[in-house]
């Protein structure tokens, strides 16, 4: 059977935290005309308490390679096809070994990613951009990477664990299952494997994480991830797939806060106003003694509602939803907050 068949009876979809359907994308780069097409396998992860590529790269390289060799197998049929693995500094100095074992006589290139491309250098078209020698930042979409990608060529980018299940769906092993990577005030940390279906409250019990404690999390990605507490986890994990466990008492929610915008201003390429800005503001916003809450949810809706790319869209994940979904629901006294502030918090994101 054509794999892009059983890619779409397996019903896969992307594992780079967008979820689009697998078979989708790999069927628009078949179709399109062209005699050179390249195949990227982005191993960039660059979100905070994400570790899952890094897992897979480490323990089921030949899974991943044999992904890749399989979309070469369709697309070169009617192209010249070139592979490479977009990998960031870390994972090339741990598992360059690993991956060239598993190559064999293989035509893969690695590219690393450069350090000073950050985050938004593993975005799918911010990716072409850096490896084109180009600022990295993302593109204006249409037109998309699978008609206009590497050099204006047809391009299939997805990320590793996409093309480790790739090899599991030709093999007829796959379950519909993910990775998870569990973060924070857990005693086992480290990556786990679930149906994708599992709610996080299972996976925290059956990995032997389920706090005694009172406790909130993050999911999906350490920095973008929405929170959530401790009475809306039977719901799945979406994103990237990660899990980080906060204890309630005694935390910081000013420091909270600023450690998420110390990530997104940093990692900001600063191509559009919005996030760029936005992002400045909300952390001077912060440093100040008296924040002007008001301003800073309206900085925030601006954000999610004009960014150019994910990365401005998402600051106000976080932040909104543990203001909706934790902190307007404790105790002032249980952290370092005074009353008087959360409630003039939970009054501005109130709507």
């Amino acid at each position: 059977m054509d794999i892009i068949k059983k890619i779409k009876d397996a019903q896969l979809v992307g594992r780079g935290g967008a979820c689009f359907p697998a078979d989708v994308k790999w069927q628009a780069v078949k179709d399109v005309e062209s005699k050179d097409k390249y195949v990227i396998c982005n191993a960039s992860e660059g979100e905070p308490d994400v570790g899952k590529d890094g897992y897979i790269l480490e323990n089921h390289p030949a899974r991943v390679i044999e992904g890749m060799k399989l979309a070469r197998q369709v697309l070169e049929k009617e192209a010249r096809v070139k592979c490479f693995i977009y990998i960031n500094h870390e994972y090339y100095v741990r598992y360059k070994e690993n991956l060239e074992e598993a190559m064999g006589q293989e035509d893969i290139e690695f590219f690393i990613k450069p350090e000073e491309s950050g985050y938004i250098g593993g975005e799918e078209s911010a990716l072409l951009n850096t490896m084109q020698e180009e600022r990295t930042e993302p593109r204006l979409k249409p037109p998309f990477p699978t008609t206009n990608g590497l050099w204006g060529k047809p391009t299939l980018v997805n990320n590793v664990e996409t093309f480790y299940n790739v090899s599991l769906v030709h093999h007829e092993e796959y379950e519909n299952k993910r990775f998870y990577t569990l973060n924070g005030k857990v005693k086992n940390k480290g990556v786990y494997e679930f149906p994708v279906d599992r709610s996080i409250e299972k996976i925290l019990k059956e990995t032997g994480n389920y706090p005694s404690f009172d406790f909130f999390v993050q999911v999906g990605g350490g920095a973008s991830g929405p929170v959530l507490n401790s009475k809306q986890l039977k719901r799945r994990a979406e994103g990237a797939g990660s899990i980080t466990v906060y204890k309630v008492s005694g935390h910081s929610p000013r420091q909270m806060l600023r450690q998420w915008l110390r990530f997104f201003i940093n990692e900001s390429c600063g191509q559009c106003t919005t996030c760029r800005e936005g992002v400045y503001r909300l952390t001077e916003l912060m440093n100040k003694e008296k924040v002007n809450w008001h301003l800073a949810e309206e900085i925030l809706d601006n954000l999610k509602e004009t960014s150019f790319c994910g990365l401005g869209c998402a600051v106000p994940v976080p932040i909104t939803s543990y203001i909706n979904n934790v902190l307007s629901r404790i105790d002032a006294q249980k952290i370092k907050l005074s009353s008087r502030e959360k409630e003039r918090i939970c009054h501005c994101f109130n709507k």
